[in-house]
Order: structure tokens, then C-alpha cells, then sequence
């Protein structure tokens, strides 16, 4: 809960009462950006009530976000970022944060930490740490099952770090090195308003590589942005480019260009040239499974039953999951199983498709195809 201090720029209204014998010395602070979220800001200020303080730039909401926060106990300042940049509208953000913070922790109204957070970043500071990393879920299946899961670092110490980039930004330190140290136990949960738009990243991403042509991690962003938007011959040319370019050094984000350029390959109908890409992708990062699963999936759509055995296979011997951004979550559910199940049952290995099966249905218990698929291999016997 919130800690009360006597020096705090805010009255919250979502505060602890003070306990005796307890005094706190660590002053550790939220702060946001924030546009049209008035549906999220109570959960979310109650979500960020272990802070000392939360201070949000509003960047120009229409509905009634600034008044509600400040409500809630908030610090909003309102200051239109033209034309917005989210490195600069989080820096200035960042302004509002007290230079005697211990830490700062920036987050989104459409996000909210488990309970006990606080307790978890004071011990990494105490560690010697100036950045602090912590799980964060990206977003939820339809099942409610997490989907997109990985590690990130958006809690760092007051001065001596900035934000860099249009969009996809990052904080970084201006001097020296950021030290980090795991938030363990913490997880920041995403639950965004699906209706929101996103529309507006590609042009943003495209201004960023313009302006930094040498950073190999927006160039694969940029890649990866045309492929979501169906422009498959510019994510071509820009996830080859990401490949060539000499910082492009990260086996995971490599593979991950490769695999996104045979799907690219795929939708334009060049399978030829995509199982070269895909075959690449394995063999650049082989302890993910996801370059696995997709190679198993591109076999099982050409009805190579054996090919598709054989690459679900290899991608359930990898049983540690990445804590980075690459790992997808149709990687660590059934899919991988389910692909395995209809392989096996063409090359006539019933007993293999049904103990297959039994797994996907374990990972996903309400799918009624596999049911189906299940009730007709254990009625039936190969031909």
C-alpha cells in the first residue's frame, strides 16, 4: 500500500495507515504518460499506491483522465508533445519525478503490477542496482492464459538516464552503465483497451531508423511492423537489412527476422525461398523453440508429414522458455502437440498422435477440435 511520507508532493487517497516502529528510507517513485485513460486510472493508481508519489504527463486527453488522477491523488501536469515522440514525452515526464528519488518506475495506465511490488525493487536497490528488471505480460489469450511473456527495465535510478527513440523507446543510461538486478516475484501485467489504435507506430518507426540507421533493434522492429501491416516486400528488405547491419549481433532478435522474412516469403507464395530463411532461423538460434514450430507448421501445410514430426519434436526437447521479447506464445501452449498429433497419425503412428493430443488438451482444455480430433484417433486406426 501507498507509504505515507511527510514530504510527499501528493495527498493519496490510496495510502496505508502508518505502522509503528516502521520508518521508511527509500523514497521510490511512479510516473506515466498518459492520453484518453480514464476507464484505467483507478485501477492503476491503485495498482502504483506502494509508490511515494505518481506524477503523469497528460499529452492531450479529450475525456477525463487529468481530473480523475488527481482525484485518485496524482500529480498530472498537461503538455502537448507536437509532434509526439514518446522519448520525449516520457523524458518529460520524468521531469516531474523529485530529484531525491531512490528509484523511478515508469509505467502505463493500461498496466498494473502484482501486489508487493515495492517490496521487491527496494531489495534490488539495496543490492547496488540503478536499474531494475521484472517479468511483464504483454498481453492475455482469449482463454486468459498469458500470451506474450518476457523480461524489461523500466525502473532506474533518478539521474543519469534518459529515454532515446520515436517509438519502441528505451531508457538508457546517459553515463556510465546501468547495473541491474532482478525484481524477483514481480510481474507487470498489460490489459490494454483492445479498441486503442497502434496505427500510428509504423511512420514513428520509420522516423526512427531514419534517425539512427546504425540501431539494429528498431530496424528489426521496423521489419517486423511492415510484415504486421501486409506489406511483406518492405519487411523483406528491412529485416535483411537489420541482418546485415554489424551491431545485429543477437542471436534470438536474428532469428526472429529470419523466421518473420519466411512468413513474409510465404504470404507473397515464395515457400521455396522461405524454407531456406526458415532452416537459417534454426540453425542461428537452436535453443528457442519457436524457429522449430515454425518449421514444423510450413512441413504440415505442404504435407510433409515426416518434416513436420520431426520439427515439433525438436521444438518440445526445448523446455525453458525465453525471457525475452521473442518468444510467442502459441510456442508454449498446444500448438506444438497439436502439429505433432497430425503428423504422427499420417505416418501411422496412432498411439503417438493420441498421447500427443492428451497434451495439447491438457495446455488447452476447451478446444473442441481437439476433442474432436481425439474422440476420432482413439475410435479409428490409421490407414
Amino acid at each position: 500500500m501507498m507509504r505515507r511520507r511527510s514530504d510527499c508532493s501528493a495527498a493519496f487517497l490510496f495510502h496505508a495507515k502508518p505502522r509503528e516502529g516502521i520508518v521508511c528510507t527509500m523514497k521510490i517513485y511512479v510516473y506515466a504518460i498518459a492520453r484518453n485513460e480514464e476507464k484505467f486510472a483507478e485501477r492503476w493508481m491503485r495498482s502504483m499506491s506502494e509508490a511515494d508519489g505518481i506524477y503523469v504527463l497528460d499529452t492531450g486527453s479529450e475525456d477525463d483522465t487529468a481530473d480523475k488522477l488527481r482525484s485518485l491523488g496524482a500529480v498530472v501536469v498537461k503538455d502537448e508533445i507536437e509532434p509526439f515522440r514518446f522519448d520525449k514525452a516520457r523524458n518529460r515526464s520524468l521531469q516531474f519525478v523529485p530529484e531525491s528519488a531512490d528509484l523511478c518506475v515508469c509505467t502505463d495506465l493500461d498496466e498494473e503490477f502484482t501486489p508487493g511490488w515495492r517490496t521487491a525493487f527496494e531489495k534490488a536497490v539495496k543490492s547496488g542496482a540503478n536499474a531494475v528488471r521484472y517479468r511483464y505480460v504483454w498481453n492475455y489469450l482469449p482463454s486468459g492464459r498469458e500470451g506474450y511473456v518476457f523480461w524489461i527495465s523500466k525502473a532506474h535510478a533518478r539521474r543519469g538516464f534518459e529515454w532515446r527513440h520515436p517509438v519502441h523507446e528505451v531508457v538508457v543510461p546517459t553515463s556510465g552503465e546501468a547495473r541491474y538486478a532482478m525484481a524477483e516475484g514481480v510481474t507487470l501485467m498489460h490489459r490494454p483497451d483492445p479498441a486503442k489504435s497502434r496505427a500510428g507506430y509504423l511512420p514513428l518507426l520509420e522516423l526512427s531508423v531514419k534517425e539512427d540507421p546504425s540501431d539494429d533493434r528498431n530496424a528489426h522492429y521496423l521489419g517486423r511492423e511492415y510484415m504486421f501491416h501486409g506489406k511483406y516486400e518492405q519487411a523483406i528488405a528491412a529485416l535483411e537489412r537489420h541482418l546485415s547491419l554489424p551491431s545485429a549481433k543477437w542471436r534470438d532478435e536474428r532469428a526472429a527476422s529470419m523466421r518473420y522474412i519466411a512468413s513474409s516469403l510465404i504470404a507473397l507464395g515464395r515457400r521455396a525461398e522461405a524454407e531456406e530463411w526458415l532452416m537459417r532461423a534454426c540453425g542461428e538460434a537452436p535453443w528457442l523453440r519457436e524457429p522449430w514450430l515454425d518449421a514444423a507448421r510450413y512441413c504440415l501445410d505442404g504435407g510433409r508429414w515426416n518434416g513436420a514430426a520431426y520439427f515439433a519434436r525438436r521444438a518440445l526437447e526445448i523446455e525453458r522458455r525465453s525471457l525475452s521479447y521473442v518468444n510467442t506464445p502459441e510456442a508454449w501452449g498446444a500448438l506444438p502437440y497439436d502439429i505433432l498429433s497430425v503428423a504422427l497419425w499420417r505416418i501411422g503412428d496412432a498411439d503417438g498422435s493420441k498421447a500427443a493430443l492428451e497434451r495439447a488438451l491438457e495446455l488447452c482444455p476447451d478446444d473442441e477440435r481437439l476433442k474432436q480430433n481425439l474422440r476420432y484417433v482413439s475410435q479409428n486406426r490409421p490407414v
